[in-house]
């Protein structure tokens, strides 16, 4: 390097420490067309882009300067923290590395590369980076709270938390510390504590949008969504065009079943980041919710793509209301396991239990009046208690006066709650007791908690009734199924070994309370005369096809209507435009709103046939109609949850109500509609084989089920692997 370059860069570094980038960038440009391969001039013209944000660039030139010389420690390491700063943390690594070999006891490089493990999820190995930076130079305060973090994203709380206060008490004004510490509480269910972490330190920096946003989750988690509203509004306005917060408001959105503002949340998460992590499916979800059929297909085919690629596009429960492939489902499940709640071995191996009877541990959060306990709860009464001891774990939402709660607490042998225990807690706390069989009855849906499932809260887990399909994880050993929901060509999409109950796997309730309320047709918003198709499945269930086929249906029967059950305002304005583009005028589509389960069940009687929804079946609903002798017409499906209505239509011995495809579905309904002689003899057949037949019959069902637990049982005490039986 000449010595009239040497004054050139050094004038250039007083001009960065003047923060006049410009004149910096100039003096470095003109030494580089003089000596291209001066390292020096190469380096600081890197960091001068990477002070003014234009990381690529700086990127560009770095690079430069380590083919000139890679074994140069400055270069390394400024390149390797440029390339984080552009996300590229895969192609930092090698870079980080060669920086610490070449200076193995500088703190910043292992922080720096602890950092991008972290971002790529690699977090042991980022505790063990964060952890030698701190070793090199105690008291290093980034480090310890990199240390804290990273202890706390492996699931290690109690030490998280003790490094949390170790760094605190060295700098109590440090506001990420106390923002992180408030994270790392709110995994453990501590709500209150975490909302005092946030508070504190929003005091310290009333600016730090992220802790405003982390407060709106904890208020949102606390179904408190007015308060979570204003704290989202508040990150929004300090940073608007971060993704994260505006999923977050499209999420509280939800909550409040305020479709259209939840769909504007997402659009603009997409609009920033087109792969931003279930945003894709969540809206497609929303749009299914309000009957929102605009590009459709297009939307489809996108989280599609997605899922695919390995992309997280959404929940797993959002799509199966679209989804025909069992493969699409197994591998959204796989992803959303991966991501979230991978195998934890932090607990231990689980030791073999001996008790007396099988201690079966029903896990839920929907022991309330719920479609799951309106299934379960006969089941839970009726449990051999000679051979079986009952636990109910409940982490739900507990409201007042909830009579099927009530009936659930007394039901169980021992019923716990466990909503403020943390996953680990949780499973900590089965193992404690005993439990041989977990059962989760939750599964992907919204309140689930897979994480307690993830540390093992038993030697033998299994997923039953509340998701229809497979976990996607290795650490359920088994899905309760038959054979019409499984068939043997589809078990390969399925994580879980697969018992087969004889007869349907859905358990009922045989003890429904049916409202003696006697309702009217023009109560019901019913008119007198005409044939009464109705279809109470959730809106979100129905697609354009199935529509199209109520459609077709409903031009052929004169004076026919179509009785839908109302999710919301928008959606049943929406399904009546969709009827009229279809041919139909919207008149003949009546709604009816939410009633209590009694009340349901005995508005039943007033309508004629069920018309089922494909992809995404009749569960419950199916279950209801079938109690009320009234007949149900199917399509069989593709997936676990597009089977449903078949099997307990098998169950109920009625498979002449299966159909095919859509043109002998669509056929059948037409002909019961019109042949009131083939109807009532339907009807008289189902009222007939409601109590003679399995799918009402709880002690023999419960039989079947005791026996698949004991075959689990069996297997797990011979040390035998999970398998596939039939009972």
């Amino acid at each position: 390097m000449s010595q009239k370059n040497q004054i050139r860069i050094a004038e250039a570094v007083d001009a960065i420490q003047s923060r006049n980038f410009l004149k910096a960038e100039k003096i470095l440009k003109n030494v580089l067309q003089q000596e291209p391969v001066n390292i020096r001039a190469l380096e600081i013209l890197g960091l001068v882009f990477a002070s003014q944000g234009s990381h690529s660039e700086a990127v560009k030139h770095l690079k430069k300067a380590t083919h000139i010389d890679p074994h140069n420690f400055s270069t390394q390491y400024n390149l390797a923290k440029a390339l984080g700063e552009c996300n590229e943390n895969l192609a930092a690594l090698p870079h980080h590395e060669l920086a610490i070999k070449l200076s193995s006891n500088n703190p910043d490089a292992w922080l720096n590369y602890g950092k991008a493990l972290s971002a790529l999820k690699s977090n042991e190995h980022a505790l063990e980076a964060f952890s030698k930076a701190l070793e090199l130079k105690p008291n290093f305060l980034e480090a310890m709270l990199n240390v804290a973090s990273s202890l706390a994203a492996i699931k290690e709380y109690t030490l998280a938390l003790a490094m949390f206060d170790k760094l605190l008490d060295l700098a109590p004004s440090y506001f990420l510390a106390w923002s992180n510490k408030g994270s790392t509480l709110q995994e453990l269910k501590r709500y209150d504590d975490a909302l005092a972490c946030y508070e504190k330190a929003l005091s310290l920096k009333p600016d730090f949008a992220e802790a405003w946003s982390k407060k709106g989750y904890v208020f949102w988690l606390l179904r408190k969504y007015d308060d979570a509203f204003d704290c989202l509004l508040k990150a929004l306005e300090l940073m608007p065009e971060f993704p994260p917060f505006w999923h977050n408001l499209g999420t509280n959105f939800l909550s409040l079943k305020l479709y259209a503002d939840a769909l504007k949340a997402y659009d603009k998460v997409l609009s920033l980041d087109p792969d931003f992590p279930y945003a894709a499916g969540t809206r497609l979800y929303t749009k299914m919710m309000i009957v929102d059929w605009d590009n459709l297909k297009e939307d489809l085919n996108a989280c599609k793509q997605k899922i695919e690629q390995g992309k997280i596009a959404g929940m797993p429960f959002n799509l199966l209301g679209l989804s025909t492939s069992e493969a699409m489902n197994q591998q959204i499940a796989k992803i959303h396991i991966q991501n979230n709640y991978p195998e934890n071995s932090s607990l231990g191996p689980i030791e073999k239990t001996q008790n007396e009877k099988i201690k079966l541990g029903y896990f839920s959060a929907d022991f309330k009046t719920h479609a799951v306990a309106m299934l379960i709860a006969d089941l839970i009464e009726t449990h051999d208690r000679d051979h079986f001891e009952v636990i109910g774990f409940s982490y739900g939402e507990e409201k007042a006066g909830d009579l099927m709660r009530e009936r659930l607490i007394h039901a169980f042998d021992e019923f716990i709650d466990i909503t403020s225990k943390s996953d680990a807690e949780a499973a900590l706390f089965s193992r404690n007791l005993g439990i041989d069989i977990a059962i989760d009855l939750s599964g992907h849906t919204g309140d689930g908690r897979t994480g307690i499932f993830s540390f093992r809260a038993a030697p033998v887990q299994v997923n039953y009734l509340g998701y229809p399909g497979t976990m996607g994880a290795a650490y359920i050993d088994y899905i309760i199924a038959d054979k019409t929901i499984i068939p043997k060509e589809s078990e390969q999409f399925y994580s879980e070994k697969i018992v087969y109950l004889p007869h349907s796997y859905q358990p009922n309730d045989t003890k429904k309370l049916v409202s003696e309320k006697k309702f009217t047709l023009t109560e019901l918003g019913l008119p007198e005369g005409g044939f009464i198709f109705c279809c109470f499945n959730n809106n979100f269930k129905i697609t354009p096809d199935t529509l199209d086929s109520w459609a077709r249906i409903l031009q052929e029967v004169n004076g026919s209507i179509l009785w839908l059950l109302e999710d919301s305002p928008t959606a049943a304005n929406n399904l009546q435009k969709q009827l009229a583009i279809r041919g139909v005028d919207a008149s003949r589509l009546i709604f009816a709103p939410r009633v209590t389960p009694e009340d349901h069940l005995a508005r039943h009687t007033f309508a004629d046939l069920f018309l089922d929804t494909l992809p995404y079946n009749a569960h419950t609903t199916a279950s209801d109609a079938l109690w009320m002798s009234l007949p149900v017409i199917t399509l069989l499906g593709e997936t676990f949850a597009g089977r449903v209505a078949a099997s307990l239509l098998d169950a109920i011995d009625l498979p002449e109500l299966i159909t095919n495809s859509r043109s002998e579905y669509e056929a059948l309904a037409i002909e019961f509609a019109r042949n009131p002689n083939k109807l009532n003899a339907i009807k008289n057949k189902l009222s007939k084989h409601r109590l003679t037949t399995h799918l009402f019959n709880t002690k023999a069902y419960a039989k079947d089920i005791e026996k698949a637990y004991e075959i689990m049982y069996g297997l797990q005490q011979a040390d035998l692997p999970p398998q596939s039986f039939q009972v």
